[in-house]
């Protein structure tokens, strides 16, 4: 039998619940489905990373692939603006990710 991979809402969904546990704030931007198909209400630059997490004064913004998944163009050039604060997690960083949320900022 094969092995299960890791989607990147299963990521996602462990990411929110760890970050609520470590004490993080998570915000999570979802498309809607409107008349012209789906939608994720917003203003501005798109490829927005998945996931915006503060505590303590540090912010993370991270954008959620499979372990296959590519960044597009657009992300790419959020990741690159975002310097330090980005980041780009795949399930097989998950314990490098779960140790960067448990840490403390000093």
């Amino acid at each position: 039998m094969g092995e299960h991979r890791i989607t990147e809402a299963e990521l996602q969904q462990r990411i929110v619940q760890a970050a609520g546990l470590y004490g993080w704030r998570v915000a999570h931007f979802r498309p809607a489905r409107t008349v012209q198909g789906w939608r994720t209400p917003m203003q501005g630059d798109v490829g927005v990373p998945d996931l915006i997490l503060a505590r303590d004064g540090r912010v993370l913004l991270a954008e959620l692939k499979s372990d296959r998944g590519r960044p597009t163009p657009d992300q790419e050039l959020w990741l690159e603006a975002l310097g330090d604060h980005g980041r780009l997690w795949r399930p097989a960083d998950w314990i490098k990710i779960n140790s960067e949320l448990l840490r403390r900022h000093r």
